[in-house]
C-alpha cells in the first residue's frame, strides 16, 4: 500500500503510467482515459488520476462529444474532482473547441521572386546589421518555414552551409530560397555572395533539395539571383 495521501502518477506501475508511454511511444498512442489522466494530474488517496479520468468518462458516455459539453458543475459532482482539476480539464476542451473553430492557415506558395521578397521583406529590409534567412518551401513551392541561419555586423555574416542543410533536411523542404540583407543599401552582390549561392546550391543538390533563388534585401527593394541568371 502507497503510504501517502494521494496517488500520483509517479507511484503507478511503469506500463500504466500515461506521461512514461507517450515518451515511449508518442502522444497518438495514448487512450482518452490516460490523456484525461494526464490533464488531471494525480488522484486522491483511493483513487488513481486514471480512476478519475475513467469516471469522468463515464458521465460522459465515453463519447468526447458529450465530454465537450460537459460543465463545472458536472465535473465537481465527480469525488476527487476539485476546482484545479476542472478548471484544467474545462481549458483543455475550450483549447480544443477554438481550435476547430479556426480555419485551416493557408501557406504562402511562391511563384517568383517578388513573391519571395514580399515573404521575408518583414524580417529583414530594417535591418542595421546583416543576417541570413532561409525560406524552406514544400515540393508545390508552399512556405514551409522561414529561419535566420547567421547575423553579422554591417558589412558581412557568416553562412554555415552545414546548417543550412540540417535546417532544410529537418523540415523536409524539397526547395529553399536564400536570402540576406545589405545594410547599406547598395544591392549588388558580391563576389563572396556569388560563391556562397553556388556552394549552396551544388551541396544541396547532393541532398536532391532545389536552391531556387538568393535574394539581396534591401529597404523597399531586392536583387534576384534568379532573375539574373546568377543561380
Amino acid at each position: 500500500m502507497i503510504p501517502y495521501s494521494t496517488v500520483k502518477m509517479a507511484d503507478m506501475a511503469l506500463e500504466d503510467r500515461p506521461r512514461e508511454k507517450c515518451a515511449r511511444t508518442g502522444i497518438n498512442s495514448l487512450s482518452n482515459t490516460e490523456l484525461l489522466a494526464i490533464i488531471i494530474g494525480n488522484g486522491t488517496k483511493n483513487q488513481s488520476a486514471i480512476d478519475l479520468a475513467r469516471l469522468i468518462l463515464k458521465q460522459a458516455r465515453n463519447d468526447l462529444y458529450y465530454l465537450g459539453k460537459i460543465n463545472a458543475k458536472d465535473l465537481q459532482e465527480i469525488k476527487g474532482i476539485g476546482w484545479a482539476k476542472t478548471v484544467r480539464i474545462l481549458a483543455s476542451l475550450e483549447l480544443g473547441k477554438r481550435r476547430m473553430e479556426k480555419p485551416i492557415p493557408v501557406k504562402r506558395s511562391i511563384a517568383c521572386s517578388r513573391d519571395a521578397f514580399n515573404t521575408i521583406k518583414p524580417e529583414l529590409s530594417e535591418l542595421a546589421h546583416e543576417e541570413f534567412w532561409l525560406i524552406l518551401l514544400s515540393r508545390s513551392n508552399r512556405v514551409l518555414d522561414k529561419i535566420k541561419i547567421s547575423q553579422g555586423g554591417v558589412s558581412g555574416t557568416i553562412t554555415d552551409i552545414r546548417i543550412i542543410l540540417q535546417e532544410a533536411l529537418s523540415r523536409l523542404a524539397s526547395a529553399i530560397i536564400l536570402a540576406h540583407n545589405h545594410p547599406s543599401g547598395n544591392l549588388s552582390p558580391s563576389e563572396a555572395d556569388k560563391k556562397i549561392s553556388i556552394k549552396i546550391k551544388d551541396a544541396a543538390a547532393l541532398m536532391d533539395i532545389s536552391v531556387l533563388d538568393h535574394l539581396i534585401i534591401g529597404e523597399n527593394d531586392y536583387f534576384s539571383f534568379a532573375d539574373q541568371n546568377l543561380m
